[in-house]
């Protein structure tokens, strides 16, 4: 009896795994991986919607995203061999003070940076206005 007592029913531990990788895909799919800073869904929606433009105007060519331990990082290049023109940077630790969304030009000099990143992009987004 203490035998049985001792062993975990198969099914439970299969069950037990389910639950755990369940945990797990839920938190990838909504942008946490273990300790990293990621982009959402809707931020690097509108990311790319920007990069797409700019890639159509034939001011872009290639970017790259980095997902650090304090930040995550979306940079664009002119061309694949240079400095990115510009980084476009979610920093949590910032949330509550100057903004965690910021653009960085290729000098380091901080164009722009706020709490919500469609504002941030402003300073790239180049739109027609008429006159």
């Amino acid at each position: 009896m203490s035998l049985m007592s001792e062993e975990a029913d198969p099914s439970e531990q299969r069950a037990a795994a389910r639950v755990a990788a369940a945990n797990t895909q839920v938190n990838f799919q909504a942008g946490f991986q273990a300790g990293r800073v990621t982009f959402n869904r809707l931020e690097l929606h509108r990311i790319l919607n920007l990069y797409g433009r700019m890639v159509a105007d034939g001011e872009w060519r290639d970017y790259a995203i980095d997902f650090l331990k304090d930040r995550a990082v979306f940079s664009v290049y002119r061309r694949a061999s240079e400095v990115p023109i510009y980084r476009i940077e979610k920093d949590p630790r910032l949330a509550r003070k100057q903004g965690m969304y910021s653009v960085i030009s290729a000098t380091g000099l901080i164009l722009r940076r706020g709490h919500e990143l469609e504002r941030v992009l402003l300073v790239i987004d180049r739109k027609l206005a008429l006159v």
